[in-house]
């Protein structure tokens, strides 16, 4: 089998194809012939060992994956061979809070999924919702877990409140669509008046155009006269501006991205924080129980998610540079097909 591996801090230069021998499942393990994998900007920041979590030299890279299940380990109970499956990306968070000894990640501290033959826990695994292509299901582990965890882990959305989240990534076109399917009122920033039309096109009540309103959290509040949004998902920043627009008693959820450097991750004044009067919640993606919840979710309300391009496997580094300026329009795919 071929299998992508990764020497991190190298960038694209550190990786590699490498021909591998077809893994053999141990006690409580699945082997799963990769069908599909999303990539993101996450993966940029693990190529360039900027990122949270500890990196492994020579691991296999990519924490997005779906494909079949072929080979099934002693005492396997969850799974059989034939199933469809997506691999979580935080494969011993279960459920519950997350935890330091939950915190191995496909793709950085452990061996991730751009591979053809992938050996997982089978308590790592979900089946992925009949309606959704394999493409289609690859986009969900690390975006819309994120997006759901975000959302409901803090109290689902009533009908009729107010969502914001930020710019047009695979987070916020996650979140618009699940908060749109709770009955919210959804407001979305993006950068671009073609991105704005296709993001009203998903549903979202109002668009925000950051260029042209530097200072959006104001539009915010001039939209929900004043109240602010009881919900406000992060995944790009300014947090203070995020704060600045959430309702008192409220939440923002801090999606990770600002970590890297990105213009969020500017010092925060405490007094913004204080004046605020609502939670700040860090959302480090999901459980394996918050995936499983969003799938019935997906498969419930037929929702397909959007993906930008399809690349095949063998293609993995294009598809890298495709993803480096940024400026798409959701989730960019692997195709092992």
């Amino acid at each position: 089998m071929k299998s992508y591996r990764l020497v991190p801090g190298h960038g694209l230069a550190g990786l590699t194809v490498q021909d591998r021998d077809e893994p053999e499942p141990g006690r409580g393990q699945v082997v799963v012939r990769m069908r599909a994998n999303s990539i993101g900007f996450r993966d940029l920041m693990v190529l360039a060992d900027n990122y949270p979590l500890p990196i492994t030299p020579g691991v296999v890279p990519g924490c997005e994956g779906v494909g079949e299940v072929v080979a099934i380990g002693q005492d396997v109970g969850r799974v059989k061979a034939g199933d469809r499956v997506a691999a979580a990306v935080f494969p011993r968070w279960h459920d519950g809070p997350f935890r330091r000894d939950n915190a191995a990640q496909l793709g950085t501290m452990i061996d991730g999924v751009l591979t053809e033959y992938a050996v997982l826990s089978e308590d790592g695994v979900v089946h992925i919702p009949e309606h959704l292509s394999y493409e289609e299901a690859a986009t969900l582990p690390l975006a819309a877990v994120t997006a759901w965890n975000a959302l409901t882990a803090g109290g689902a959305p009533r009908p009729g409140s107010t969502v914001l989240t930020l710019g047009s990534g695979a987070v916020s076109l996650f979140t618009l669509r699940f908060a749109k399917l709770a009955g919210a009122r959804v407001i979305v920033t993006t950068s671009s008046a073609a991105k704005a039309e296709r993001l009203r096109a998903l549903g979202a009540d109002e668009v925000i155009n950051y260029r042209e309103s530097p200072q959006w959290w104001q539009d915010v509040r001039a939209l929900t006269d004043d109240l602010g949004a009881e919900r406000v998902v992060d995944p790009s920043g300014p947090l203070e501006q995020s704060l600045k627009s959430v309702a008192v008693s409220g939440e923002v959820a801090l999606v990770g991205r600002w970590l890297s450097g990105a213009e969020g991750a500017m010092p925060l004044d405490p007094a913004v924080l204080f004046g605020a009067g609502a939670v700040l919640r860090r959302v480090a993606t999901g459980s394996r129980a918050h995936f499983t919840e969003l799938n019935r979710a997906v498969a419930a309300h037929r929702v397909r998610p959007v993906i930008d391009r399809v690349f095949p496997f063998d293609e993995v580094p294009d598809a890298f540079r495709y993803v480096q300026p940024g400026g798409g329009f959701g989730k960019v795919v692997i195709s092992h097909d």
